[in-house]
């Protein structure tokens, strides 16, 4: 229960921020999920795939 409030936690924090990836790749946070490899992981709008968090270089309100 604590890892769904968690990852609850999370996307309310998460969705809907701009944000920049170490990758260049840059958009809006879409979903937050939760990966048992990283932990973790983030889609962006407008772009195919999901990105640990670890890979966040930068976070805009």
């Amino acid at each position: 229960m604590s890892i769904l409030r968690e990852l609850r936690a999370a996307e309310r924090e998460l969705v809907g921020k701009a944000v920049v990836l170490t990758d260049g790749k840059a958009g809006t946070i879409d979903r937050v999920f939760v990966d048992n490899d990283h932990g973790l992981r983030v889609s962006i709008r407008g772009h195919d795939g999901r990105w640990p968090i670890s890979t966040v270089k930068h976070i805009e309100n």
